[in-house]
């Protein structure tokens, strides 16, 4: 790439946008933020989500007026948790990288809880900072000052995988792309690059060297060796009760497809988790459950009837052994297959508690399953038979729903429409949903930060904006009113979805907790809900979507008019637009 001949988009204008530059634009680089566009551009990179401000106005003019706003197209978003939220929705959903940007220190204050669920998460994105000027001369007074920082990634740099501020437009283009290259690099994560705004709006002095960014950015695979298969195999092959734990994945079919064809070939038991997305069918005869919190009996059961216990990049494979099987290890060999350790600090305690392993494989988990089948190519799966399930009852109509009463009735609405769940509250069961495709549910927010639910769902809905599956949030009150604002972001770039509040009035959460608490102190337990509902006055969670631009419905109160707020968010959700549905259910878990 040299820096020329990358501002005419004439040819590659994307007239479905909302926001179209007039031109003339600009067809030669002139500034530094134009070099820094048109290495975006050169890295695949199609969006930019952002909240504006005046550290990175040279950036911004760049993609706006150099390349078009197109390649990558921006995003306005309304809080900066949004911005970095939709990057990690989208990533969830295509396995690949998009771009956000935030202003200076204090928009870097905003996203940092967000950057921390996307770390959590192991979601990649390309994070664009802003600071300046560096040289203190150059600083305007008062605002210039107050918006730099010696050492902003400090901030962040526990929880991203890299941080650069290069010093030049030249080092702008290497910059970017090792952090892409860093972030999409097994085990993923977010990075930071940081411009000063000086190398943004200093005129150029000369054109720039040729540059392939694809040169400088080698894929990286990282498979088992030929005995580590065969050791693997060996016990799998040996052991009486197999158990594979599936973690985290791709939402690759194939690699669906494959992880389905070893449990068969070896009549292994598995688990799945609902923290990352869909790895395996859940109402496939070898899935047992998927273990969470709190403990459930299939899970133990399993557990210690295992002699070999086959896990793949599990995120907390230590915790669901001490919470099944207290403080005794399983008494099965355990084999976990992860790069996770690979990016594990002191900073931050997601590397989660320490479990015991008899053999590890620092690899790819998609590549170990990948040649576990190919070396298993020759046997023959044995038929197995249908899994029964017994159907669980929507209640009567004229009671208050449940949160199981709003997922299956969201679901019967739902019907055959090819779906994915971007997101769930902390009171789901994996029996309510069966999972059957990589892209039916997407995990977890990761760092377990409220606020992501909704910029989550926006970022799966413009990863499917162009496919006929359908963006489908399930966020509870809480985590809707603190990140409602990202649903303009949808609305005003024409991204269908549909989010639906299960709705408590309360962080209801907390009132288990205040609850355990009173018990303990021998206190009275009825003052738990003091400091935690959200009532008096009602909070119109309908309107709050109405005054974006979305079909806001409800509250609906009673599970008999659930259908017909579920049909009329379907159908505007259809035709292309977004909706929201405030279900008011019963405070209560699974």
């Amino acid at each position: 790439m040299s820096s020329q001949s990358k501002g005419d988009t004439s040819a590659i204008r994307n007239d479905s946008s909302p926001e179209q530059p007039v031109g003339p634009l600009a067809t030669k680089a002139g500034f530094g933020s134009d070099i820094v566009a048109e290495t975006l551009r050169a890295l695949d990179l199609p969006y930019i989500a952002l909240n504006p401000g005046a550290s990175y106005r040279g950036l911004h003019d760049s993609i706006v007026n150099y390349l078009g706003n197109k390649s990558p197209e921006m995003l306005l978003c309304l809080h900066e948790e949004h911005a970095i939220h939709i990057a990690q929705g989208y990533a969830k959903v295509t396995d690949k990288t998009m771009a956000a940007a935030v202003h200076s220190n204090v928009g870097l204050m905003h996203a940092t809880m967000a950057i921390f669920n996307a770390w959590c998460d192991r979601m990649p994105m390309v994070i664009m900072g802003a600071t300046g000027p560096l040289d203190a001369a150059r600083r305007r007074p008062w605002i210039d000052w107050i918006h730099t920082s010696r050492d902003q990634a400090s901030m962040i740099r526990q929880y991203v995988k890299f941080d650069d501020i290069p010093g030049s437009p030249e080092a702008a283009r290497e910059a970017l792309t090792r952090a892409k290259w860093i972030a999409e690099t097994n085990p993923k994560g977010p990075v930071y690059v940081n411009l000063d705004v000086s190398l943004q709006e200093d005129p150029l002095t000369g054109d720039l060297p040729p540059f392939d960014v694809n040169r400088y950015a080698p894929p990286i695979c990282v498979g088992p060796t030929p005995q580590q298969v065969s050791d693997i195999l060996k016990l799998a092959k040996g052991a009486k009760n197999l158990l594979i734990v599936y973690g985290r994945f791709s939402r690759s079919e194939q690699g669906w497809a494959e992880r389905v064809a070893l449990a068969e070939k070896l009549g292994a038991s598995v688990f799945t988790d609902l923290k990352v997305g869909a790895s395996f069918p859940t109402d496939h005869p070898l899935h047992v459950t998927s273990p969470g919190m709190p403990a459930n009996p299939p899970a133990e059961a399993a557990l210690r009837k295992a002699d070999v216990i086959l896990a793949f990049d599990v995120v907390d494979l230590g915790g669901m052994f001490k919470n099944h099987m207290g403080d005794t290890a399983p008494d099965a060999k355990i084999i976990h297959v992860s790069m996770d350790h690979r990016i594990h600090n002191g900073w931050s305690m997601d590397h989660q508690g320490l479990p015991p392993v008899d053999m590890f494989l620092s690899a790819d988990a998609g590549e170990v399953v990948s040649a576990l089948v190919a070396a298993l190519a020759d046997v023959k799966a044995p038929a197995l038979p249908a899994r029964k399930h017994e159907p669980i009852a929507i209640r009567a109509d004229n009671e208050r729903p449940l949160v199981r009463d709003l997922a299956l009735s969201l679901n019967k609405a739902l019907g055959d429409r090819e779906t994915c769940l971007m997101s769930t509250t902390i009171a789901w069961h994996e029996d309510w949903w069966p999972l059957r495709h990589p892209l039916d549910y997407t995990g977890g927010a990761g760092g377990g930060g409220l606020a992501a639910g909704p910029g989550i769902s926006v970022g799966g809905a413009l990863a499917l904006k162009d496919s006929e599956r359908m963006a489908v949030g399930i966020v509870g009150d809480g985590d809707f009113l603190m990140g409602a604002t990202a649903i303009w972001t949808a609305v005003r770039y024409k991204l269908p979805l549909l989010v639906v509040v299960s709705n408590n009035s309360s962080f209801f959460n907390d009132e288990l907790h205040q609850e355990r608490v009173a018990k303990t102190r021998n206190r009275p337990v009825e003052n738990k809900w003091i400091g935690q509902k959200m009532i008096e006055p009602d909070i119109d969670i309908a309107a709050i979507a109405g005054g974006q631009g979305a079909l806001g419905i409800g509250p609906v109160h009673s599970i008999g008019e659930l259908p017909k707020a579920f049909a009329d968010a379907i159908a505007h959700v259809e035709a292309g637009g977004v909706a929201v549905v405030d279900v008011r259910v019963v405070p209560g878990y699974a």
